[in-house]
Parts: structure tokens; sequence; C-alpha cells
């Protein structure tokens, strides 16, 4: 059995502490980071490899960033979305670990409805399925998971009435690209195990806005999601979000999701 995690934790460095004191908690096996917000030659990697895990990452400098963490080696590193080439962000790495393919994705914000960076993330998502395509042929356990920076269905919010064509986490392009990759053959691995249909699977979040007390009151979303192989989605065996990370001194804004495999 192993643990797989995705965080975004907005700045590692900043988080550190936080960060370790969860993994003293949770014990990953894997944990797929979003938002490092650093480059190499920055990254902690001392005080993580005292933890006991391989590092691979993709760093950018003061922006985005994403790293693959494994207790056990790191192999067939992917650095970058091979169907993005012209990308300059540092927002996908993909491996092989512990018998599972995984991959830690940053999907751009969009910042506005009708944007030019909008426009961005609308390609990333397509380049993002072209390339899920090509995986799913392989026919072997895979993860995508992190920071997808969408909320696919009005279960995934706090309040219906956000899902507006121009708002922005809710639009219905955004939300239909994301189902898109679920039509293409995964399966969302959280769901999976707290389907939204169930009463006391409502106002599950990841994320929560540092404004107005979001924590506090529960207005969050659910944008940070496991995509699983039909291969990956037979070895489920339990799927979570720890939301405590989030009452943490200087927390991130979003709270680590995990799935556990029968591998």
């Amino acid at each position: 059995m192993i643990t797989v995690a995705t965080w975004n934790v907005n700045s590692l460095r900043t988080r550190l502490e936080p960060f370790k004191k969860w993994i003293n908690e949770r014990d990953p096996d894997v944990i797929l980071l979003q938002e490092i917000k650093c480059q190499e030659e920055h990254f902690p990697r001392e005080e993580i490899e005292d933890l006991g895990y391989n590092i691979s990452l993709l760093g950018q400098k003061s922006y985005n960033g994403v790293a693959i963490l494994s207790k056990s080696p790191v192999e067939d590193v992917v650095y970058g979305l091979p169907s993005f080439q012209e990308d300059e962000q540092a927002r996908y790495i993909e491996a092989f670990v512990n018998g599972v393919r995984v991959a830690s994705v940053y999907v751009p914000n969009g910042q506005e409805v009708g944007s030019d960076k909008f426009a961005y993330k609308m390609a990333f998502l397509k380049a993002l399925q072209a390339h899920g395509n090509d995986l799913l042929k392989q026919n072997e356990p895979l993860v995508i998971a992190g920071d997808y920076n969408i909320a696919p269905f009005i279960s995934d919010g706090h309040s219906p009435e956000r899902f507006k064509e121009d708002r922005i986490l809710c639009s219905l392009q955004e939300r239909e690209a994301l189902r898109t990759l679920y039509n293409s053959g995964f399966i969302d691995g959280f769901r999976l195990k707290h389907p939204s249909f169930l009463p006391k699977n409502q106002g599950l979040f990841s994320w929560w806005d540092y404004r107005s007390g979001s924590y506090q009151n529960n207005k969050g979303y659910l944008i940070d999601h496991f995509l699983l192989s039909p291969k990956a989605a037979d070895l489920l065996q339990d799927a979570g979000i720890d939301p405590e990370t989030r009452s943490e001194e200087r927390p991130s804004d979003h709270a680590p999701v995990w799935v556990k495999l029968a591998i």
C-alpha cells in the first residue's frame, strides 16, 4: 500500500515547517508539489532528503514550480508537458515511482475569463489532454494530480451562484475542459471515494481564499484533483483531504489531497 499526496504549497521555503509537520503525521510515500516558487539551487533539498525522500523538480524563480518527492527511486523523469513544448513556465513534471507513473501538474489560474492568461490556460488544458491520452495508451497505473484551478461540478464550490460564465475557476469553458479529461478515460480518485451526491460529502474543499474568513466559514472550492487511469483506479483503497493544514500559522491557501493505492 502506498500513499500518494498532492499539495500546492504556495512557496515551499515559506511553508517548510508546517510541511515537515504534515509529513511526520501523514507519512506519504509520494508527494506531488506545486508552486514551490524556487529554482533548483534554492530548493530545501537537504531538509527533504533527511525526511527520506528522493527529489525531482522543475523550478522557476519566484513563481510556479513543480516537484516529485518519493521514498523510492524516481525514474524516467519528464520535465515539462511534452505536448506543450513552447511553454516556458514550470508547470508539469512526470516520473515512474514505486510501480506507478505519476505527474504533478499546476494548471494556470487564468486570471479572468476572456483574457490572454485565460487563453493560455485553455491551451495548457488542451495540451494536457493530448498528453494524457498518449499516457492512457500505455495501459499502466497512472496518476496525474495537482492544482487544476477548476471546480468541475457545482458540488465542488461553496455557492452555486458562483458557477457563472464569467467566473474564473467555475466557468463553463474550464469545467468542460476538465470533464473532457474525465471523459477520455480518467477517473476522479477523490470523488470515487467521496461521491458528491452523498450529503456527508458536501463542503469538502481543498482551497480557500486568504480573504474574508473563507477558511473559517468553509467558503472554499475543490480545485486540487487526482486523475487516475483505469488501472490506478482499480488499485484505489482510500482518499482524503487534510484541511487542518490550512489553520497553521502562515499556511498555504491549499490543503493536501491524497489517495492510497494497493501497490
